[in-house]
């Protein structure tokens, strides 16, 4: 698959882990119509490409990942296109946590409303030692509007969440990992190479089994208790039908490294 262009989103592949960049370093990449836009259709297509089993997330320049949603546009919106942009980014960031393929944010720097989004629509979030998180949506008389008001409280917990929302005040990348929004800080020098470390960790296990884990959690966590036990059992016996299953078991047994098709 050729490597498709994007005016905000720089798309680069190494071996199997393609690296999506929000590329708008002179506007600390804040999201516009256009980007968001473009993240979805960068998303879509790693998610049908064959030779993308990973995707890493992040932002351009040293000083953020993505610092919020574009002001200046948002400031020109009436209350019917303020919906129709919260929309968008809403159905963007879902189809980001509805990918079968592992999604990884390596946050550098400013993670602030829509970028904080963008991060918790992600599977995994690891960051800079620098990084800083927050909602600060209220400071503008405003509310999150991608996703962050329903997806921060199963993140971090309801108290947690409605604490970063109604004081907008920002976190360090220490806090964030004590509360559970990212799962490793790490130098800046190292994010890249983290990343990297953690894609190629998923890469070599069965990849439906990843793909139906990530289904199990993110559907269950919608369902009832029961329900989201039986969704689990019905994926477990589904792979019991595969071919990674069976290869699986049996490098175990032969005691040597398996070797997954994806099938």
């Amino acid at each position: 698959m050729s490597q498709p262009a994007f005016e905000n989103i720089l798309w680069s592949r190494s071996g199997r882990v393609t690296r999506l960049t929000v590329n708008r370093p002179a506007k600390l990449n804040a999201l516009n119509t256009q980007t968001l836009t473009e993240i979805g259709a960068a998303i879509a297509a790693a998610q049908a490409d064959p030779e993308t089993g990973a995707i890493v997330i992040t932002g351009a320049g040293e000083k953020a990942f993505v610092a919020g949603a574009d002001i200046g546009e948002l400031a020109g919106l009436d209350a019917p296109g303020a919906r129709a942009f919260s929309r968008h980014g809403q159905e963007v960031f879902d189809r980001i946590e509805a990918c079968s393929k592992p999604v990884i944010a390596a946050i550098n720097g400013f993670a602030l409303g829509g970028g904080c989004e963008l991060a918790l629509a992600c599977h995994i979030r690891i960051c800079s030692s620098n990084a800083k998180f927050g909602q600060p949506e209220v400071t503008l008389g405003l509310i999150p509007g991608a996703g962050g008001t329903q997806r921060l409280p199963r993140v971090v917990g309801r108290a947690h969440a409605i604490y970063l929302i109604a004081t907008g005040e920002p976190i360090s990348a220490e806090e964030a990992h004590r509360i559970g929004l990212v799962s490793r800080v790490v130098p800046p020098e190292g994010l890249q190479a983290e990343a990297d470390r953690i894609a190629g960790l998923i890469l070599s296990r069965g990849p439906v089994a990843v793909g139906l884990a990530i289904e199990a959690i993110r559907r269950g966590a919608e369902m009832s208790q029961g329900e989201s036990m039986a969704w689990e059992a019905a994926l477990f016996g589904l792979c019991f039908a595969t071919e990674d299953m069976k290869e699986g078991t049996r490098a175990f047994v032969e005691k040597r490294a398996p070797s997954f098709l994806g099938k």
